[in-house]
This record gives C-alpha cells, structure tokens and sequence, in this order.
C-alpha cells in the first residue's frame, strides 16, 4: 500500500501527463477523449488515480463533460505561452503569496455573490461538502480545499479568476501543506476553523452579499497567514 505521499506525487504525475497530452493529435480542442480505461492503460494507473487527475484537469476547466458522451477537452492554450509564477522559495515570498491570495480571491468571491448561476452555487456547495467528507474520512482533502476555491473562482463570471488559480495550483497546494505542517495548533481545531470559514465563505455568496463574500474570504485566507506566521 503506497503512502500519502506516494500517493500525492503520483497523482501530481498523471495531472502533469494529461496536462502534457492536451493539444496533441487526439486532444486538440474540444475533441472527444479517449475512454477511461483507454487512458488508464496509456498512463500505466489505475481508473481512481485517473478519475482524480480528470477531475482536476476539470475544476480548472480545461476539460469538461458531455452527459452520456464522455470528457472532451476545452479551448488549449498554446503552449508556453501561459504565466508561471515560479516556485516559492523564502519565508517573505511564502507571505507574499498568501497576501496575493487575499487580494484576488476575496474579490472573486464577491464577484461570484453577484454574478454565480444557481449551477454555479451548487457547484460551490459540493465542493464544500466534498471538503467536509474527505476530512470526516481522514483525508488530507487538500484537493478538495483547492476544488472549492476554484469553484467559486469559475462563478466569478470573469474567467480570469479562475485562470489565475489554476495558474497558482502547486504554489497554493506548497502553501496549504505548509501551513498544516508549521501552523501550530492540533489538525483537528486548525481544520474545524476551516470548515467554518468555507461555510461563512458559501453563505455570503449564497446570499449575494458581496461585501460579505469579500470578508469571509479575506478573513478565511488571513487566518491562514496567522496560522503561519502569528498574529
């Protein structure tokens, strides 16, 4: 039986060759993608691993799902030209990065108050009972974390938010794991003030409350730079 961490770096690992197969012959944009078990043979993991990996490359929208028609990949990007960020390799830029954070995703979130489908809303709210699920399972649940984020980056209506994120995906996943490891208090009262936090984050939006949405959110990821840092 692999380890947490085994398991986490080969899911990074079919992320990262999915990633690489989209806009190559067979998966230009908005083709039909090969079966689920046609891939899973190709990339040598089992169908979950791929699901995981599927429904990452989904919550960043760069594929989607046709009921009763399988995966198809959405509009690729020419490669290259996205934005990387670079990793983060000090204290000040670890803090900078979750400052940044604040700036953009509280922003988002009262976009998304204004502007979300009540699909989108639904969306947001599985994620966060997803979140809920994993952590009742004893999971890390660090993907579903990042998945209700990106959720509510997508309901922004403003497709750069979720652009953005997707963009900032293994620094947000560096940063979350450090402040789990370095923050202090016991897992169980640090991810308890999580869940409560994602809950005042959906109900402000749920209510349209823009002001409200921006608080939450900023509040929510400012608890994590205290977790980290101290007050």
């Amino acid at each position: 039986m692999n380890s947490p961490a085994a398991d986490r770096l080969l899911k990074d690992k079919v992320y990262d060759d999915l990633l690489r197969l989209l806009g190559t012959p067979g998966f230009e944009s908005q083709a039909r993608m090969p079966g689920e078990n046609a891939m899973a043979q190709r990339l040598s993991v089992s169908r979950p691993v791929l699901r995981q990996a599927l429904a990452r490359l989904r919550e960043e929208g760069r594929i989607h799902t046709r009921k009763g028609s399988g995966n198809f990949v959405a509009e690729v990007l020419p490669q290259g030209k996205g934005m990387d960020y670079g990793p983060l390799t000090n204290i000040p830029d670890i803090r900078a990065f979750l400052e940044f954070r604040c700036s953009i995703e509280g922003e988002a979130a009262a976009r998304a108050a204004l502007n979300c489908t009540p699909a989108q809303m639904a969306d947001i709210r599985l994620h966060r009972e997803r979140f809920d699920a994993a952590l009742a399972a004893g999971d890390s649940a660090m993907e579903e974390d990042i998945a209700f984020h990106a959720a509510i980056a997508q309901a922004s209506g403003n497709r750069f938010y979720g652009m953005t994120l997707a963009a900032l995906a293994q620094q947000t996943r560096f940063a979350i794991g450090l402040v789990r490891s370095l923050g202090g208090r016991s897992r169980d009262d640090r991810l308890s003030d999580v869940r409560r936090e994602h809950a005042a984050i959906e109900a402000a939006i749920a209510q349209g409350d823009a002001a409200a949405a921006r608080l939450a959110m900023e509040e929510h990821l400012k608890s994590g730079i205290d977790r980290l840092f101290g007050h």
